[in-house]
């Protein structure tokens, strides 16, 4: 799921260099792709807080280094979603929804990653 979503935002990021296009095509060009990788990033998650917890459903162990991994990857899933969704081009206003706080979600979301890699640094195999 992960890598899927990884490639959807490759799709994502080659389309965000198009010029030209109109709202209905930056929706659906860019925005769609934007929001698939969010969804596949959060299942991804969900699956490996089941994995980390070694249940069908996600549970806490603060104690597990593997588990924060996790847990902050999937914050950072989240901000990404929420900066997804603020980036949506509203077709009235012809802008988004919200620029900063697509920015600072995208920002955000990518330090949450980036710590959960420090993180796992320190994880035994």
């Amino acid at each position: 799921m992960l890598f899927a979503g990884t490639l959807v935002f490759g799709v994502n990021l080659l389309d965000s260099f198009l010029q030209g296009l109109t709202v209905q095509q930056t929706n659906r060009l860019i925005w769609t792709p934007d929001v698939v990788g969010c969804v596949l990033f959060l299942v991804s998650g969900h699956l490996a807080f089941a994995e980390i917890g070694h249940r069908s459903r996600p549970c806490i162990r603060s104690r597990s280094l593997g588990w924060w991994v996790v847990a902050v990857n999937e914050f950072g899933s989240v901000l990404f979603m929420v900066s997804a969704v603020a980036a949506f081009t509203r077709p009235t206003a012809q802008s988004p929804v919200n620029a900063d706080i697509a920015n600072w979600g995208t920002l955000c979301g990518a330090l949450c990653f980036a710590l959960g890699g420090a993180l796992q640094a320190f994880e035994r195999p």
